[in-house]
């Protein structure tokens, strides 16, 4: 078990670990959580290392508790974290679009795991549309990061604090089994984003100020309405903010692949082979899965002749792409329901048949 804190030096370490130490680092101050495999190390970090700060750490009955009793921690302006998996991710949803609605910063690291259902505990990209679209009632929106390497599973969770306090909006850490068990090189920084305050909303009791109130619950339309309004205003600013990604060699292709996540180390490594015979192969890597680069992908559809979205899953981001291309160019599918992405070689192979 790991439960030093580490901070100004290079160490190897497993992305839940990783995970968990950023998020130390960010100043979390409660933690809830109950185990599920593959992300049941970040817990494990926490029992520890919370305790030892003095900060707030529950082991939670359920799933249903550790959002709720997040919720309940973020509603006083506090940095709170919940982490979980999958199949558990899906008791969240409910508590995810309350905590949308009553703005709150919810930070939710989510490691994917095989479905439907109950599913396996092998790594999968299959939770694209539960956290992407969301699986609570409503129109709502969640923040989405999908870090690439146990680096960007650190940098990536002090983001998701921020982003999350930034906007008073949830934000989850997208990761997957693979990434949240792989061991690699990670170096921790001090946290690098400004403290928000917090003090404006934030419910502290009276103190001789008006009191304040938190709810989701509009009883008339209108206001509703006008309250969606404002969300929905708020989700254009971030998405004119926000978006990140990463291209690789889009200058001159000619086939541009798309994927997210740990599978785009083995489409970098496809994309070079590909380069290597001839083919004008370029890599284009959401960071935000929402906000989505749909601009920028629409813009490359202007210069490519094609683009192939490579998952692990039946096919998930493959219709945002389609989405944000709107007819200029074909879109493929290369997928792999759930495991280890598909091998360097095998991804080329497809490729090369698509093209």
């Amino acid at each position: 078990m790991v439960t030093e804190c580490i901070t100004d030096k290079k160490i190897l370490m497993k992305g839940n670990y990783a995970i968990a130490n950023a998020a130390v680092l960010a100043g979390c101050q409660c933690y809830f959580g109950y185990p599920i495999t593959p992300q049941s190390e970040i817990g494990e970090f926490m029992s520890g290392k919370m305790q030892e700060l003095g900060r707030g750490y529950v082991s939670a009955e359920s799933e249903l508790a550790a959002i709720n009793m997040t919720i309940g921690a973020c509603a006083t302006g506090v940095k709170a974290m919940t982490s979980s998996s999958s199949c558990a991710v899906s008791l969240m949803q409910e508590g995810l679009s309350y905590a949308t609605s009553d703005q709150l910063p919810v930070v939710l690291v989510s490691v994917m795991r095989g479905g439907p259902g109950l599913g396996n505990i092998y790594p999968s990209q299959g939770d694209y549309f539960q956290t992407t679209r969301g699986g609570g009632n409503g129109d709502y929106r969640l923040i989405v990061l999908a870090p690439s390497t146990v680096q960007e599973c650190a940098d990536l969770t002090y983001k998701a604090f921020y982003l999350a306090h930034k906007y008073k909006n949830p934000t989850v850490l997208l990761a997957d089994g693979l990434l949240g068990q792989m061991m690699e090189p990670v170096e921790f920084k001090p946290y690098p984003y400004p403290e928000i305050d917090n003090s404006g909303w934030a419910l502290s009791g009276a103190k001789g100020r008006d009191a304040r109130i938190i709810r989701s619950y509009a009883p008339i339309a209108d206001d509703q309405c006008i309250y969606l309004e404002k969300l929905f205003d708020k989700y254009k600013t971030i998405e004119e903010n926000e978006t990140e990604w990463e291209e690789i060699g889009t200058e001159d292709a000619d086939v541009i692949l798309v994927s997210f996540g740990s599978t785009s180390r083995n489409v970098k490594t496809a994309a070079k082979i590909c380069r290597e015979k001839g083919l004008k192969v370029g890599i284009f890597r959401p960071i935000t899965l929402y906000p989505f680069p749909s601009k920028r992908l629409n813009e490359l559809a202007d210069k490519t002749k094609m683009f192939i979205s490579v998952e692990v899953n039946m096919g998930q981001m493959v219709d945002d792409v389609r989405l944000a291309v709107n007819g200029k160019v074909p879109v493929k599918l290369i997928r792999k329901g759930v495991g280890a992405p598909p091998d360097p070689e095998v991804i080329v192979s497809q490729i090369e048949e698509l093209i």
